[in-house]
């Protein structure tokens, strides 16, 4: 782990402790997950304001090898990003040290995604990066290091019962990302983020001079950033071409493989579409290695109101059958009214009210009771 500052600091410096001469309690440390953004640096800010105790942390994960110039398809700003952060942490007096995840992140984010979609299904890498990431590594590196809590830049509001709700800003909620985590992480865990707009978190990092007040939402997959994820794809899946038929079963053109194509995604296949519009991808039919598409008129058809979802994870309580409750199956869906029909080791079921468009394997579903989020699983079907 590299550790960097104008001031040399070890590893035990970090370690809390007391004080030798009044043996008081040091304050709380706390380890912040610095990105290099505005929300992170604010989330530094509100903290020191509570007068904790605070290290600034960036964490660098995997990168692919063609990502160190702009000129690159897979440009990546990591070391912009890290400087930025690093930046924030002088600003604030704060000790600023480098987490490498490395190795986790290539195994437990883009393995796992490469290896989803080389089975067909659509994979969330941020939910995986939350999970084995940025509360699995960092927190457990953190903890080891004497930390008494870690904090990230999620907006997210932590719940009493160290459970999770719904954020204030309902536009940059992210919950949907944070189902996998349990109750024995949580009580580790602070969001200062959750009871805040994303107006109020510019508004706030303007105000204190922090380098990253008029910075850009960073957009693409976690750590790595925004790329054409097709490419990147086709560098470890091999293309195996095959039919494109539309609802009605016409051949209107030809697919490169159907690891390639999401549920629900919007393409043209080189002409633009039907006479209703363009094509929706509507199902992959994998024995047959035909992708299924439908204009928006004929879409409608393959939605469905029973989603299976494997892998679940609940974070306070196991949901009750028959009991009503809101679901969504992809970030930023408005909450939809469902119960759960089944639950086993393997396998829940989930019945919404009304039928959801473009179910995608490999997605996730994340189920609340009300404000808070109870948890989710994985689309199995």
């Amino acid at each position: 782990m590299e550790i960097e500052s104008k001031q040399p600091y070890s590893k035990a410096s970090l370690q809390r402790g007391k004080h030798k001469q009044t043996n008081t309690p040091l304050k709380r440390k706390v380890f912040v997950a610095m990105s290099g953004g505005v929300d992170s640096s604010v989330a530094a800010l509100l903290l020191q304001k509570q007068d904790y105790d605070l290290v600034g942390c960036y964490i660098k994960g995997w990168y692919p090898a063609s990502s160190a110039s702009k000129s690159q398809a897979f440009y990546c700003s990591w070391k912009e990003d890290r400087r930025d952060a690093m930046r924030v942490c002088a600003k604030l007096g704060m000790p600023f040290i480098t987490v490498d995840a490395e190795k986790e992140y290539k195994k437990e984010v883009v393995d796992y995604m490469i290896s989803e979609y080389k089975a067909g299904r659509t994979p969330n890498p941020d939910i995986m990066c939350n999970k084995s990431v940025k509360f699995g590594v960092f927190l457990k590196k953190a903890l080891a290091m004497g930390a008494d809590y870690i904090a990230t830049g999620h907006y997210v509001r932590k719940l009493k019962n160290n459970a999770l709700a719904i954020a204030k800003d309902l536009n940059k909620d992210q919950s949907y990302f944070l189902w996998t985590l349990t109750q024995k992480q949580l009580k580790y865990c602070l969001f200062p983020l959750g009871d805040l707009l994303k107006s109020e978190v510019r508004h706030i990092a303007k105000k204190n001079d922090l380098a990253t007040a008029e910075k850009e939402e960073s957009q693409g997959v976690c750590f790595i950033g925004e790329f054409n994820m097709e490419d990147f794809l086709k560098k470890y899946i091999k293309q195996k071409k095959g039919k494109v038929v539309t609802a009605d079963g016409k051949i209107i053109g030809e697919h490169d493989g159907l690891a390639f194509y999401t549920i629900g995604q919007r393409h043209g296949f080189g002409f633009g579409g039907g006479e209703g519009g363009p094509y929706y991808v509507a199902e992959k039919d994998f024995k047959n290695n035909i992708l299924i598409v439908a204009e928006k008129k004929d879409e409608k058809k393959f939605r469905r109101k029973e989603v299976v979802i494997g892998n679940a994870s609940w974070i306070s309580a196991v949901p009750k059958i028959g009991k009503k409750y809101q679901a969504r199956i992809r970030y930023r869906q408005p909450l939809e009214e469902c119960e759960v029909a089944e639950v086993s080791k393997n396998s829940t079921k989930i019945i919404f009210k009304n039928p959801q468009r473009a179910v995608t394997p490999g997605q996730s579903l994340v189920v609340y009771d009300g404000e808070e989020m109870l948890g989710g699983g994985v689309i199995q079907s």
